[in-house]
């Protein structure tokens, strides 16, 4: 093996280990407009009946809108934090509002979420 071959190989090794740390380094969604969005582009929404990093939308809420999971590696950082939901799964939070994006919103950019139930249900900001 000369040293150009193991340096292009160890250059290689490297950079795919790098790779890891880098997909967790990325925050769990983006702002686009000014509001909240997940990686697929889908509106975010807080629920006016959550407090104090807990979820109070579970069960059927849940399956109206889904919760911004969190993988059971990921960790908080910054404004964005990591709750345990009721069935002990991870949710992201926002500034400490969990997050969910809404069945009803079909494609990216969709809002019509926002002010359902009487308000309770508002688009997020950063």
């Amino acid at each position: 093996m000369t040293y150009s071959t193991f340096s292009w190989k160890a250059l290689l090794v490297t950079a795919a280990l790098s790779l890891p740390t880098l997909a967790f380094a990325a925050d769990p969604a983006m702002t686009k407009d000014g509001v909240l969005v997940d990686h697929n582009g889908m509106t975010l929404y807080t629920f006016a009946k959550d407090a104090g990093d807990k979820s109070m939308c579970n069960d059927k809420c849940a399956a109206n809108w889904p919760p911004l999971m969190a993988a059971s590696t990921d960790k908080s950082m910054g404004k964005w934090t990591v709750i345990t939901r009721d069935d002990q799964k991870g949710q992201w939070a926002y500034d400490g509002k969990p997050l969910y994006t809404f069945v009803m919103d079909k494609k990216a950019g969709d809002m019509t979420g926002d002010g359902k139930m009487d308000g309770a249900w508002k688009v997020a900001k950063p």
